[in-house]
């Protein structure tokens, strides 16, 4: 199955240690639709001899009834495995592979080269050390080449193979093969790719995959294999680097044991050297470095290790654990490349979870700054990212974290989106710098403190989040709560949607953007009333539910009662007070709740109100009810 050697049949626990012991290789292949991606990986199985009989006689099968080789073998069927990918002969879904040859071991991820599906090239492109650009030789440089060299350069592979595929079919010329390169390392040059090796290959030929071509004469560089074979990996790099781990685990089996568990990802560590917890900036020294099989004296890049340290310090899973002598930074808003995954754009002010390492924290995109023209290099003003669009935008977090620029570090320095409420990832992104305004702007401590506000009001704190369509009643039936609670002696207020955009919102429009803006301020400012010991009330459609559940998390558990004013669009269409819907329905508001946007209801609130069953005065009634089954009153 595997490459040939004779120690397989005659020592063959030497053969498993040599392979043991041999390096390992992650690369990527990417490029255009139809550029042979999935045919120079599977030449590379094929010729590495890494495919058992039966294997072999699928692929000679599948390669009659799918392929596109008239009856000889479609190597490209080996990686593309679904049903989908060889009715269309594309590749969908990210494919790893493994084989090895004498000298060294690979992990190779065949990337999708259609348009719809680059967000899966990011997921390939995460961990390798090598990028091999496909371009076939009759196309040359097309917008996909452009486009995944521009992520190559992001994710932060440094080294390039730019094979020319498909020479068989241009008549092995030099020509065509010096205009591409030409072309290519002008636009590489651009996007900082400096280190760039370019092949001329014939996969489904062979030429140039494991030994030099007859037909390509004038070519005097590597084969294909003989580049992955030989070329340095990061890991050397990685080790060069100042210490960085992140925690996974806090490892306390007993009370006489407390061990910090994780991944080297950068430089190395032994007993004795002082280190730094992050972001609290608390230090000690590493006292021993364990693992399975022993006690270690040294660590590096790359090592899965538990350390403990001779002091008891606090560390929780998500801080880093860094040297002293060169810590990484801590700060909680940032500028950071960002290329969005998802179909639902990104929206400034809308809350994501961020997770970078082993920490998960909760982030905004404050403003894009521009997005990327991947034809041009161009910078283009842009108040969203779209599926697949590449920006550079201001990232806010809700604290501090310790991090690395990504081009230091790829694992201090990378994060992804994910959608707080269907934990989708919506976005991958890279770390440039902390903003200055990070490190200027601290909070200040004050010593009357929201439980002391809520104590001298009497009561608990917290907010009333009425939602529903425009008509639906909540600002009667919020301003009859309030009437009821200030009665009771309660401390409240009431932010509705209409005051609000005269003053503090009166810039924003009713886009989407807009619109969770908006939001955004609201919950910002309903936040503060808390901490002043007030009872809020807000009555806003507030349509989206990424948007409520921003606001539920800047609030304490228990602090927000989201009331669901439950209104048929049919029956608040029927009232319209403010004759609005009429308008919309002539087509002279644009992005209106019910007609020209969406409005997604609330799945699990505190409180739903049929107002088609219960009038406003019911309606208040139910509200202060409970509010006292919930024990805010």
């Amino acid at each position: 199955m595997s490459h040939i050697s004779d120690l397989i049949a005659v020592d063959i626990e030497k053969y498993l240690k040599q392979h043991e012991k041999k390096s390992l290789l992650r690369f990527i292949t990417c490029g255009s639709v139809d550029d042979g991606k999935s045919t120079v990986i599977g030449r590379l199985l094929y010729e590495s001899k890494m495919l058992f009989e039966d294997q072999l006689a699928a692929i000679e099968n599948d390669s009659k009834k799918w392929g596109t080789q008239g009856g000889d073998i479609d190597f490209a069927l080996l990686v593309d495995g679904l049903a989908a990918e060889r009715e269309q002969g594309i590749t969908i879904d990210v494919a790893y592979r493994f084989f090895s040859t004498d000298k060294r071991k690979f992990i190779v991820a065949d990337t999708p080269g259609h348009e719809q599906y680059t967000r899966n090239m990011i997921t390939g492109a995460s961990t390798a050390d090598v990028a091999v650009i496909l371009i076939d030789a009759r196309k040359g440089v097309l917008t996909q080449t452009r486009r995944h060299s521009f992520l190559v350069s992001l994710i932060g592979i440094r080294k390039v193979v730019l094979a020319i595929n498909k020479l068989d079919l241009v008549d092995y010329s030099e020509k065509v093969f010096r205009q591409i390169e030409e072309e290519y390392r002008e636009f590489a040059k651009q996007i900082g790719l400096t280190d760039i090796t370019p092949i001329p290959l014939s996969a489904l030929k062979g030429d140039n995959m494991l030994e030099a071509s007859a037909k390509t004469p004038w070519y005097h560089g590597p084969t294909l294999m003989g580049f992955l074979e030989t070329c340095e990996i990061d890991e050397t790099r990685l080790q060069g680097l100042p210490f960085r781990m992140p925690v996974q685990w806090v490892n306390r089996p007993n009370l006489d044991f407390r061990g910090f568990c994780g991944v080297v990802t950068s430089g190395m560590v032994k007993p004795g050297d002082k280190i730094r917890a992050q972001p609290s900036g608390r230090e000690s020294k590493v006292a021993r470095i364990v693992t399975v099989n022993g006690d270690l004296p040294l660590a590096v890049a790359g090592q899965s290790v538990c350390i403990t340290l001779e002091d008891e310090i606090d560390i929780s899973r998500g801080d880093v654990i860094s040297a002293t002598d060169s810590p990484a930074e801590v700060a909680d808003q940032f500028e950071a490349s960002l290329v969005w995954m998802h179909d639902e754009p990104m929206m400034p002010g809308r809350s994501y979870l961020l997770k970078i390492g082993s920490q998960t924290v909760t982030a905004s995109i404050t403003e894009p700054k521009y997005k990327v023209n991947v034809n041009t290099m161009e910078h283009l003003a842009a108040k969203k990212l779209d599926l697949n669009e590449i920006g550079v935008v201001n990232l806010a977090l809700d604290r501090p974290i310790a991090f690395d620029a990504y081009t230091d570090n790829r694992d201090t320095g990378g994060f992804i989106l994910i959608n707080r409420l269907t934990n989708n990832t919506v976005g991958a992104g890279m770390l440039h710098f902390a903003l200055r305004r990070s490190h200027n702007i601290h909070m200040q401590h004050v010593d009357v403190d929201k439980a002391a506000r809520a104590q001298a009001k009497g009561q608990r704190p917290g907010v009333l989040w009425f939602t529903g369509l425009s008509g639906a009643g909540k600002s009667t039936i919020a301003n009859l709560v309030e009437k009821k609670l200030h009665a009771m002696g309660r401390h409240t207020y009431l932010l509705d949607g209409d005051n609000i955009r005269h003053g503090l919102n009166k810039d924003l429009g009713f886009t989407e953007a807009d619109r969770v803006e908006n939001i955004r301020r609201v919950s910002e400012v309903a936040r503060l009333m808390v901490d002043a010991g007030l009872i809020v009330l807000t009555a806003f459609i507030s349509p989206f539910r990424s948007e409520r559940a921003m606001a539920r998390g800047l609030l304490s558990p228990g602090e927000f009662v989201e009331i669901h004013v439950d209104t048929p669009l049919s029956v608040a269409e029927d009232r319209d007070v403010k004759g609005l819907y009429k308008k919309a329905r002539r087509g002279e508001i644009a992005n209106f709740t019910g007609i020209s946007s969406p409005y997604e209801a609330p799945e699990s609130p505190e409180l739903r109100i049929d107002t088609t069953l219960l009038n406003s005065e019911q309606a208040a009634d139910a509200v202060i009810s409970k509010l006292k089954e919930l024990g805010l009153i």
